[in-house]
């Protein structure tokens, strides 16, 4: 692969990165989405975590675990469950690690 060839691969990257990324952005107030997609959207960050988070905790080891010896999913839990009493992002974060922490290295099992 010559030089030439690596920096157009670099723009041609570049440009299939940055494009679909800005298209809305610079198309402005001229782009009009229909209200059930707009509302639909507003879920979309929810599902995106959603699917990086339920892996690790439903599959630890590579095989599905949902059972009380996953230390991570009884976390996940306890987490959720924290949030969902306090809507604390910092004690979602902190009461999670900890239940985590003492399922793992408190209780091993």
């Amino acid at each position: 692969m010559s030089e030439l060839d690596l920096w157009l691969s670099f723009v041609a990257i570049t440009l299939a990165t940055l494009l679909p990324r800005c298209g809305l952005l610079l198309a402005g107030r001229r782009l009009v989405i229909p209200a059930p997609i707009e509302s639909a959207l507003r879920y979309a960050p929810a599902c995106a975590l959603a699917a990086i988070i339920a892996p690790d905790l439903l599959l630890p080891s590579g095989a599905l675990q949902p059972d009380f010896g996953n230390p991570k999913l009884l976390a996940g839990i306890a987490a959720s469950a924290i949030f969902g009493l306090t809507r604390s992002t910092i004690g979602t974060i902190v009461g999670g690690m900890l239940a985590f922490w003492l399922l793992k290295f408190g209780f091993p099992g």
